[in-house]
């Protein structure tokens, strides 16, 4: 019994009709309230999955759809699949509060409604959410940001069931994150804007795996592209991959359009934007809207172009545009990554899900990654399709570094 979290588009319709012809019991919200693409969520509805998921749903709408995918009647569910962590959370927070913890003050609209609606339910179904806590065989978490979150419930202890991280299976981060990025952020800027990005500066905030494909996206596209970075290892990255690495003060000056990729909070200010050239574009592909101050926006005139395209209007009449309100910009207003690319990555869900599933007794309260062995067979899947003609060991080569023919070819810290 599935509980999933995870954009509903149609990439993710196929790994649902994956998981439920493997004999699993699925129930589905999206993460992320501008990502549903609304035939995918009706295609699999018709199915008889139960989907809570519409494209520019309310954020009220947003968090009472996941306490709905948790809730299987006199069942609970036994296995989460999320991605960036709102599901888990929810249920971590649950059991909390039917053990008697309190809330902290909302610091945001999106606290109060998680807060709202996880205490409405816990109010409908007192102890249920502890008993689903009890049941769980763990969960497959899909983003950087939620294995983040994981790797911090961990840290202290109180993470009560196992993790898997399919974030850093290397058939994810290095290929989602990366080529996923380098192609999926131009097509949401052409698609929300038309505008011509050759000749334009462009400015990439965090240079990791969703940076460096953000960057090459632009630069693909003509743009001129500075970076900016608080890593001294990536920042070096970025030098020598030939982009001009800056602050954010001193991009502002000049860029004409503005991406996020840290999975951090306050990366553009308000201020930032006010300093902004006339028409200035500014968007984020990190998993939450705390990139941007979109909030510090609120009491400016919006004026909405068409869904996922604002224009902000500061007192002094200078305006930027804001795309998909600060939320991931290539769901919110395009479609997402290529289906081939997504294929690696919810491969490795399905490979996650079942592990835990299959081998509860074999993990412990912690968070892993999966193992070498399933990542290389991720990519061998997905070899024939490109055409791919893959060199043979022989015995004497394999004997020579030390692997077997068959793999796994590099050890656990190589980097790739």
């Amino acid at each position: 019994r599935i509980t999933g979290s995870l954009h509903m588009t149609i990439q993710t319709a196929v790994l649902i009709e994956t998981l439920t012809a493997l004999g699993a019991d699925v129930r589905w919200a999206t993460c992320n309230i501008f990502s549903t693409q609304d035939h995918a969520a009706a295609a699999i509805a018709a199915t008889g999955v139960p989907v809570f998921a519409i494209k520019g749903e309310s954020l009220a709408d947003y968090w009472d759809y996941v306490g709905s995918i948790f809730d299987w009647g006199t069942e609970t569910a036994n296995i989460i699949l999320d991605d960036g962590g709102d599901a888990t959370m929810f249920a971590l927070w649950g059991a909390k509060l039917e053990a008697g913890a309190t809330f902290g003050e909302p610091e945001n609209e999106e606290e109060v409604e998680f807060q709202r609606a996880l205490k409405a339910f816990v109010k409908a179904r007192p102890g249920y959410l502890t008993e689903t806590v009890k049941n769980l065989k763990g969960v497959s978490e899909e983003t950087t940001t939620g294995v983040h979150r994981l790797y911090e419930i961990a840290k202290k202890g109180e993470l009560p069931f196992p993790a898997i991280n399919v974030n850093d299976s290397v058939t994810k981060s290095k290929f989602d994150n990366l080529y996923g990025c380098k192609e999926s952020l131009v097509d949401a800027i052409r698609r929300a804007t038309d505008v011509m990005l050759a000749g334009k500066v462009a400015c990439v905030a965090g240079f990791g795996d969703v940076g460096k494909g953000s960057a090459q996206s632009l630069r693909n596209g003509g743009a001129r592209v500075m970076v900016t970075e608080i890593d001294p290892i990536c920042a070096l990255q970025a030098a020598m991959e030939g982009f001009e690495v800056v602050t954010m003060e001193d991009a502002v000056k000049r860029a004409d359009i503005f991406c996020t990729a840290t999975g951090n909070a306050d990366v553009i200010t308000a201020e930032h934007m006010m300093a902004m050239k006339p028409n200035a574009i500014v968007c984020n592909i990190g998993h939450f809207d705390s990139e941007i101050q979109i909030a510090a926006l609120s009491n400016y005139k919006w004026t909405e172009v068409k869904p996922g395209t604002d224009i902000v209007e500061f007192p002094d009449g200078n305006q930027i545009i804001i795309l998909a309100k600060g939320r991931l910009v290539n769901l919110g207003c395009a479609t997402g990554h290529p289906s081939f690319v997504m294929s690696a990555s919810f491969t490795n869900q399905v490979l996650a899900q079942i592990e835990l599933f299959t081998n509860p007794d074999q993990y412990q309260n912690q968070v892993y990654v999966l193992p070498k062995h399933l990542d290389e067979k991720v990519a061998m899947l997905h070899l024939e399709k490109l055409g791919v003609k893959l060199t043979k060991l022989s015995e004497k080569q394999a004997g020579y570094i030390g692997v077997s023919t068959d793999g796994p070819f590099k050890p656990d810290h190589y980097r790739y």
